[in-house]
Formats: structure tokens, sequence, C-alpha cells
């Protein structure tokens, strides 16, 4: 699907959906962020396109020498993994409520942690290195160190999750979704709050945009904090594949797996497009490079896919991070039952309470539309459907 432009207040918007399935609040944010003077050529929004704090979800501001905290989110660097097994469906038994219990118990979810650390020597190559600099983070988290170590290699909630899938081909994949946790959260919330503060700021269409501008020690507080907030969340996720992985090897001895497949879709890189160096905020996106391996992940009932990037240049080299609600969680809570959940989540081994009625199928948008609107930012490598979905 070719790229809709719709004039932006500075910039103007590119949309890889229709203009007129986009909520006005979640277009009334896009122009917002187009009317900022930081942000460069165009403001890149994927079909996924959703209201968000202060940033769009579905969106990519690239932006010269400043960056947004709350466009990037207090889920900083969360992304998603995933790997394929040698093993097969009929390989799985035909009861999947004790595999999902395994899992369940290998990695805590919802507000649990380990009560020891996760990580082992297969994890924790370049541990003590990264370790030793929480130590240099902002003094507002120094507190929370045994909380952030215990709960490397934990899931979260929302809509975080571990899935056992199943491709066309018949093979079993491990998929997971999380980020950087409680320290993530703290991180964010203080340097959202610092850049509120900030004088350049005062005028904006949105507080929530607010800024850190380059060459100064806001900036560099916050780019410290940030990347290691974001190394926090791949570490978080390598150790909960290995978590799982492990389960599966109790399970099926023989069992063998191939190189992962990882993306941030909540994060800052520093990357050069149209011969400028930027600071790419990805709000809801993944990179798309050519040849970037990427996953797109429906909702806990359809089915996910892996991606190959195209590299289109105009979405700056980006494509969706999954299918994008299309109604909001207290929506989705009042029009959706917990019978609503169980007919929807048919055939997947996964909870089907109250608790996860706002993750329900029918609150996200329809995944293989999604997958169609971005036709030229990747190409599909597989196609998975979940047959076990932990949630938190």
């Amino acid at each position: 699907m070719a790229a809709t432009t719709v004039p932006g207040r500075n910039v103007d918007i590119r949309m890889w959906t229709r203009p007129e399935s986009v909520e006005p609040a979640a277009m009334q944010q896009l122009q917002n962020i187009s009317a900022l003077p930081w942000t460069f050529k165009h403001v890149a929004v994927m079909p996924d396109v959703h209201l968000g704090k202060g940033a769009t979800v579905g969106s990519v501001i690239a932006m010269r020498d400043a960056v947004s905290p709350a466009a990037v989110g207090v889920d900083i660097g969360c992304g998603m993994t995933a790997v394929r097994t040698s093993l097969r469906a009929e390989d799985l038994p035909d009861d999947l409520g004790r595999l999902r219990s395994d899992v369940e118990r290998a990695v805590p979810v919802g507000f649990a942690r380990h009560r020891a650390t996760a990580f082992t020597d297969r994890d924790a190559r370049d541990w003590d290195a990264f370790w030793h600099r929480f130590e240099d983070l902002t003094s507002a988290v120094k507190a929370n160190a045994a909380r952030a170590l215990h709960q490397m290699g934990t899931l979260g909630g929302g809509n975080h999750f571990i899935e056992i899938c199943l491709a066309t081909d018949k093979r079993v994949w491990v998929m997971l979704h999380s980020g950087s946790r409680g320290i993530g959260n703290l991180l964010a919330q203080h340097h959202i709050e610092v850049a509120r503060g900030l004088a350049h700021n005062r005028s904006l269409p949105d507080p929530d945009l607010a800024v850190f501008l380059a060459h100064t020690p806001q900036m560099a507080a916050y780019r410290h904090d940030l990347f290691w907030a974001q190394d926090y969340a791949r570490r978080n996720r390598t150790v909960m594949l290995r978590l799982v992985c492990d389960v599966l090897r109790r399970r099926f001895p023989r069992t063998s797996f191939e190189e992962p497949v990882s993306c941030h879709h909540n994060y800052v890189a520093e990357e050069t497009h149209f011969g400028e160096d930027l600071l790419v905020t990805r709000k809801g996106a993944i990179r798309a490079g050519r040849g970037d391996l990427g996953i797109i992940p429906g909702s806990m009932g359809t089915g996910s896919y892996i991606v190959r990037g195209l590299g289109n240049a105009d979405s700056f080299e980006s494509a969706s991070h999954g299918a994008g609600r299309r109604m909001s969680r207290n929506k989705a809570r009042k029009r959706f039952t917990e019978a609503d959940l169980a007919a929807q989540t048919a055939g997947v081994e996964c909870r089907k309470d109250s608790g996860v009625v706002d993750e329900i199928p029918g609150a996200y948008k329809d995944i293989d539309e999604v997958i169609r609107e971005q036709d030229d930012l990747v190409e599909i490598v597989a196609k998975l459907k979940q047959v076990v979905c932990v949630k938190g």
C-alpha cells in the first residue's frame, strides 16, 4: 500500500493506512507532533496507529538534535523476541494446560518477580559491566536496584505475553513480548517530568511532547538512562526466552533452537536518513531496514507474523509493531464478557477470565489487514498461530 500524505502544521504526515480510519484524537496527536520545530521531513504513521499518551502509538518521529521522552513512552525498550524450534505440531501433547503451567512457573507474570537472580552464565557474558552502570543512573531510581535485579526475566502484565506458536509449516515457535519492567517506567517518568519543566517546552501544543535538546546536561542524562533501559529490556527478553526454552528442553530433551529474532518497538535509535544524522523515535513501530528480521504480533487469539524489512526510506525504514488497538481497555471491558473471550480464543490454551477481557481479539485491529497495508515496508517470512498464550 502506498502511503497517503496528510498536510501537517510544520511537516507533513505520511500514513500507511486510510486517514479516515484514524480516530480524531489520534489525528490531533499526529498534528501536534508535526508542529514541533525539531521534527524532520515528515511523521511516518504505521497501519496499527492509535491514540497514545503524548505521541501516537504507531508513529515514527525523526528529530534533529532533540528527543521527546514521552514519545518513547514509559515502557522503554518494549519489544519482541521469537525463536523457531525443531519441534513440530505432532510433538506437542493434546492437553497443553500442563505446558502453560510449566511456563508460568518458570517466568513470573504480573507483579511477581524472581526470588533470586534469574540470569546464568548463558545470559550474562557481559552482565557485570552492564549492571555496574546502574550506579550511574539518575539518583531517582537508586533505591530500586534490588527490584530491577529480581524483575530481570519477568513478563509483567497488560499486553505482554509468552506464546507457543505453530507456523504454517507446522514448526513450533516460542514468542514473547515484554520491556524494561519497573525500572524503565521509573526512569521514563523521571525524565518526562524534567523535560516538562524546561523553558523551551512551555509553548508546545501538548506538554507531553516536551523535548530534550542536544548538547545539554538534561539530554546527556536522558540518553544515558534511555540506552541503559533499552539494554535492560533486551536482556530481560533474552533471560525469559532461555527460561521458556529450558521448559521445552525438559519436556522434549532433543529440542534444538535456531537463532532468535529480536526487535524493540518503543525506543530511540541514532540513525541517518535522507543524509541527516537523526534521533529516531519508534513508538509502537519496529525497524524495517532492508533485510532486517522483525516480529509483528496480532492479538491473543489471531496470530502473528515474522517479517523481513524492505528498507522503505519514506517510513524511516520502519513498520508496525502489531495489530494495534481499535478500542481502549475500558471500552473493551464494558463491551465484552468472559464468554466472548472464551469464544474468540477457542483452541488457545490461555487465561479466559475477566482479568484479561481487555486483551480480547475483538479489541484489536485485523492483523491480516494491518500486514496488507504495509506490503511496501515488509515481506512475510512466516505466519504463526498461537496454541498457548501466557498473560500477566
